[in-house]
């Protein structure tokens, strides 16, 4: 049993954690190689899914929810924290998880802007990014290659969100 972190529904696990990669390969951004490498055993690493950089992968208990927070260098010139995957298949609502986590992100990176990035082409719903617009994430444009839509959310000075 994972230890919850406290005031949240989330415990922090790693990269590689199998479990963690099944539940992100069932999310439209998952990458799934023409080679089949990540069916290989070998494969040393087979279950990483967040990339390069600074990574902070929460969980919930019944394995129905995945965030993985990313900090790097950004090619498309995105500055802060960015949410790489946030995939809900549980009964938590998707908002509520949204600000439990970015309550954790703060912790770890003070002051941050966080933002993620929405394919609104990969998904089916009329309101891309829906989830995040409910827990206060506002638009902040477009990418330039993709057109991928821009969503983000700045702390307040108190350390909580507006």
């Amino acid at each position: 049993m994972q230890t919850l972190i406290p005031g949240s529904n989330w415990y922090q696990t790693k990269d590689c954690n199998p479990t963690a990669y099944n539940l992100f390969s069932r999310h439209y951004s998952a990458r799934h190689y023409q080679d089949n490498r990540r069916q290989r055993p070998g494969y040393r690493n087979r279950f990483s899914f967040v990339g390069p950089g600074e990574k902070l992968v929460l969980m919930t208990p019944d394995c129905l929810a995945l965030f993985a927070w990313r900090k790097f260098i950004d090619k498309s010139g995105q500055q802060g924290i960015n949410c790489a995957v946030f995939r809900n298949e549980g009964p938590i609502l998707s908002s509520t998880l949204i600000l439990e986590a970015e309550q954790i992100a703060w912790q770890r990176w003070p002051g941050e802007r966080l933002y993620t990035y929405v394919n609104q082409h990969k998904i089916t719903s009329p309101n891309p990014g829906y989830c995040f617009k409910c827990a206060g994430w506002t638009f902040a444009g477009l990418t330039s290659k993709l057109k991928l839509t821009i969503l983000e959310k700045f702390p307040t000075l108190k350390g909580h969100t507006q």
